[in-house]
């Protein structure tokens, strides 16, 4: 054989027609054909890498992929068809698909799927055929699928649905097929069907529908116009509510039998009294059908004088009127480490089809006696607090129940009379002290001698606070008149009442 021939031989064989040249870029135990790359079946738990950016469709179905990790599918910008059916997918992170602007036809049928996040479709503008079924949702917000204005199929059987909101469908502006069937739906609003212009299939059959007042729209719309979107199989709408009404068609029910008991609310008692710290439940009960839906909320007070920040209660929910603690649904109001800013007045209200009923409830709290006490002045070069002290004709204080003022008010009286009872009894000590007499020689007053002569009383006061070397001493003890006032008076010398305006006049004994 020639030089050269193997590898002409080579050439000639890859270039035959019944051998397709081998794929480049296809990930591992996948098959990858013209724009097509299909991996089913694989046990895969990821999207797994390496799949050409030029691939246009992509079989991920009957896999265990469980999670859509952020920027996996962002260098297939040219899917049209992208399969994920039969996968375990729990949550669709919004954006997940916003590279894929040309997708036309996404099935996620068979997943583990809850909810659906808004922006979970976002960048999908060319979407034509979106498969949910078989999941696991439970309810459908509002402006769940904003961005799918071309989308012309929607496949939600087999789902849970129990809950699907007035603004769900909006911006479906060009739906055709609408299959809620097999779900957990027990009424639809008209404001939720109202987006759907185009549409021309509706399926709503095997649900479980409450013919009430609620659904009566549905029946008079079927029956006017709306039939030409059901088939016969679609058009069998059965109540399964109330009771009297189970197994009958919609269309068959007369439109008087569709009623409504607007609810009634019942709390009690309807005013608390809590301590600071301490956890309150309260139970609002409400009555009607169909069941209606029970909602705390704070209402808002009015504000006095200058604005102040008011504290956000632990656990509670701003309510829709301010900050304080909501809960939907249970019927129960839930305060967990009462504090002050959760008094104030709550309501419950109770709506369903028939209309709404509210009910207030006022929460007093008690204050501690920590709290009734001045605080200590700051440490030097530490924060000082600018907060205003509570006034006691305040909001803060006048939330106290009555018994609590009374006794915070007696409290107040009773350290001002133990003060007052206080400052008496050291008066009078003060004065026994004074008219007790005292030890030898306590009277005793030192003064200068004088050359010229004795002194008087008061010449002798006068040299009191002098220095000498030899001194006098007068002896108070020891009066040289011991008769009356008056006689005393006279004894007196004539400067006593200058020297002593205070003291009433007698004569002392004076001795070296």
């Amino acid at each position: 054989m020639a030089p050269g021939a193997p590898a002409l031989l080579l050439l000639s064989l890859l270039s035959l027609p019944g051998l397709p040249p081998r794929a480049t870029g296809c990930p591992a135990a996948c098959r990858c054909y013209s724009a097509t790359v299909e991996c089913g079946a694989l046990r895969l738990r990821l999207v797994p890498p390496g799949i050409p950016p030029g691939t246009q469709t992509l079989f991920l179905q009957d896999n265990s992929i469980a999670r859509l990790e952020p920027g996996t599918l962002a260098p297939l910008a040219s899917l049209r068809r992208l399969y994920l059916h039969n996968n375990s997918l729990r949550a669709l992170e919004p954006g997940a698909f916003r590279a894929q602007s040309r997708l036309l036809e996404l099935a996620l049928t068979g997943n583990r799927l809850r909810g659906l996040r808004v922006g979970a479709f976002a960048g999908l503008a060319q979407l034509r055929v979106l498969y949910l079924a078989g999941n696991q949702l439970v309810q459908l917000l509002d402006f769940t699928f904003l961005h799918l204005q071309r989308l012309q199929e929607l496949h939600l059987q087999e789902n849970s649905i129990e809950l699907l909101e007035d603004q769900a469908l909006a911006g479906l502006s060009s739906l055709a097929l609408l299959d809620l069937s097999r779900n957990q739906l027990g009424t639809i609003s008209q404001e939720a069907l109202q987006p759907l212009a185009s549409l021309q299939v509706l399926r709503l059959t095997e649900n479980p529908w409450r013919c009430d007042c609620a659904l009566h729209w549905l029946g008079t719309w079927i029956k006017e116009g709306g039939q030409r979107l059901l088939s016969s199989r679609d058009k069998k709408i059965t109540c399964a509510e109330p009771p009297r009404l189970a197994l009958q068609s919609l269309l068959e029910v007369s439109g008087s039998s569709l009623i409504c008991i607007p609810p009634s609310v019942h709390v009690e008692p309807l005013e608390v009294t809590a301590n600071l710290g301490e956890d309150l439940r309260v139970a609002c009960q409400a009555s009607g059908y169909p069941q209606p839906l029970v909602t705390w909320r704070k209402v808002a007070q009015p504000r006095e004088g200058p604005p102040q920040a008011q504290a956000q209660p632990e656990g509670g929910v701003p309510g829709p009127g301010g900050p304080g603690a909501s809960d939907t649904g249970s019927g129960m109001l839930f305060l967990t480490n009462i504090t002050l800013a959760h008094a104030g007045k709550y309501e419950c209200e109770a709506s369903n089809a028939g209309g709404a009923a509210r009910l207030p409830f006022q929460l007093l709290v008690n204050l501690s006696q920590q709290l009734l006490l001045a605080p200590a002045p700051p440490r030097a070069g530490g924060p000082v607090s600018h907060e205003p002290l509570p006034k006691a004709g305040g909001m803060a204080f006048r939330a106290l129940g009555l018994a609590t003022q009374t006794a915070i008010a007696t409290a107040i009286a009773l350290l001002a009379l133990t003060a007052l009872l206080l400052a008496t009894m050291i008066c009078r000590r003060r004065r026994r002290r004074k008219k007790a007499p005292g030890p030898p020689g306590e009277g005793a007053l030192f003064v200068n001698d004088y050359s010229d002569g004795p002194c008087t009383f008061a010449q002798l006061e006068e040299l009191r606070d002098e220095r000498g070397h030899e001194m006098f001493v007068i002896d108070r003890s020891k009066p040289l008149f011991a008769e009356g006032p008056a006689e005393a008076a006279e004894g007196a010398a004539p400067g006593i009442a200058q020297g002593l305006p205070l003291q009433p006049p007698a004569a002392y004994e004076i001795r070296c």
